[in-house]
């Protein structure tokens, strides 16, 4: 059996997962994660040589998955700027669900503050794909300067996640408008679909 499909790290990934992101990663220790998961300290070490490594391959485990929240890849049609505002249509959707503790990767940097650590290095880089992904469809609508609009459009992204969880405040009705207004500052106004197809 290879080591992605062990089911004990698969219950480790799982739970690491939740926990660290619910309670923060320096509050979960090993012996909680491991109760939880219901593998031994001595199986986890078997898999992972640390926690940081746990973390680290925790964050990489569901990184596609919360792009896929944010970029669904079945969006044919859709206008590069509807795809952008969608984002935070949804940021603003997720921000009302109980359990929404913000984003996993701003949590990580933040609450570690060394960047000199993998687990820092991993957040930062899976982040980066964020504003990689808003650069690309600033470029397909036609924005005057679409480096300058995806690192505009990642400040809000971050501040709104910082905002909703760490202070437990509402977002509906203020993401997507204040990406509107950015995206019109910008010139893009054009709906042709972002494949180009009609």
């Amino acid at each position: 059996m290879t080591p992605e499909g062990n089911p004990s790290r698969a219950r480790l990934l799982q739970t690491a997962a939740d926990l660290f992101y619910r309670e923060g990663i320096g509050a979960v220790g090993v012996d909680q994660l491991c109760r939880k998961a219901g593998v031994s300290k001595r199986s986890m070490y078997q898999l992972f040589a640390s926690k940081d490594d746990l973390v680290v391959a925790s964050l990489e485990e569901y990184a596609q998955r919360y792009l896929q929240l944010y970029f669904p890849e079945d969006s044919h049609g859709a206008s590069p700027r509807t795809l952008l505002i969608r984002v935070f249509q949804q940021l603003e959707k997720n921000s009302t669900n109980e359990r929404y503790a913000g984003c996993p990767y701003v949590s990580t940097a933040a609450e570690l503050h060394d960047p000199q650590r993998m687990p820092s290095q991993v957040a930062t880089r899976l982040k980066k794909e964020f504003t990689n992904r808003f650069r690309h469809l600033a470029e397909l609508g036609g924005a005057a300067d679409p480096e300058t609009l995806a690192e505009q459009l990642t400040l809000l992204f971050d501040g709104a996640v910082i905002r909703s969880a760490g202070y437990g405040e509402k977002l509906a009705g203020l993401c997507a408008t204040t990406a509107e207004v950015l995206l019109d500052a910008q010139g893009m106004t054009d709906d042709s679909p972002a494949d180009g197809r009609s």
